[in-house]
């Protein structure tokens, strides 16, 4: 059954591929996956059952793909994410209108595409990079980089990209390099992204050291 449903999943992605989501019907598939059209109703349930599986199937292969070199600049990883990003997005875009619904952000593959981001973020932060918290970076980064793809998909700017980037950067990071710095935000991101290498600290001390932190970026000038 592993082979029928990779067989399913296969003929799906081409056909979303090729005719975009309007082409993937049950009859289209299950021709051109040689198998009756009641196989994919006993292992989806029915075509959305069966766009969900080739969205995570997708974004599972591009995930895949994504490493993040810890020794690599955390700006130059940020900024080759955000360009992989674009061009999944552009290159697929009925998938990609998919991944975008708010329904399937519990996906395990969109989840691990996030979690990648975050490391992403987290390593900005942890270099003094960053002038805003973590989450809200991450929250900026993401709605930014829908909103790129969605606007590139429509519009004929080829370098919307680039400067969306530029204008999202400029938001989230701080104007210096990634030296230590006097801005109490800036110091209290940096701090909190490295709380779990101090191992004389106890979990609680961790946590109660994490809170204080959070309240004071949330409330710094």
């Amino acid at each position: 059954m592993d082979e029928v449903r990779a067989a399913i999943i296969e003929a799906g992605s081409r056909l979303l591929r090729e005719e975009g989501a309007r082409g993937v019907t049950t009859r289209a598939v299950s021709q051109a996956a040689g198998v009756q059209p009641p196989t994919i109703y006993r292992l989806f349930g029915d075509k959305d059952g069966l766009l969900d599986a080739l969205a995570e199937h997708a974004m599972a292969a591009y995930v895949g793909e994504k490493a993040i070199d810890a020794e690599r600049d955390p700006l130059t990883d940020l900024r080759d994410g955000w360009r992989g990003h674009l061009a999944f997005g552009l290159a697929n875009p009925d998938l990609f209108q998919l991944l975008s619904d708010p329904h399937r952000r519990g996906s395990p593959a969109v989840a691990a595409g996030d979690q990648i981001l975050r490391r992403r973020v987290h390593r900005l932060a942890a270099a003094g990079m960053l002038r805003v918290s973590e989450e809200r970076a991450v929250e900026m980064i993401q709605a930014a980089g829908r909103g790129a793809v969605l606007a590139m998909l429509t519009g004929n700017d080829p370098g919307l990209g680039d400067a969306m980037f530029d204008a999202i950067t400029a938001a989230v990071l701080t104007d210096g390099p990634a030296v230590p710095s006097n801005e109490a935000r800036t110091v209290a991101v940096a701090f909190a992204a490295i709380i779990d290498q101090l191992p004389a600290l106890s979990d609680a001390e961790r946590a109660l050291m994490a809170e204080w932190l959070a309240r004071a970026i949330k409330d710094a000038p």
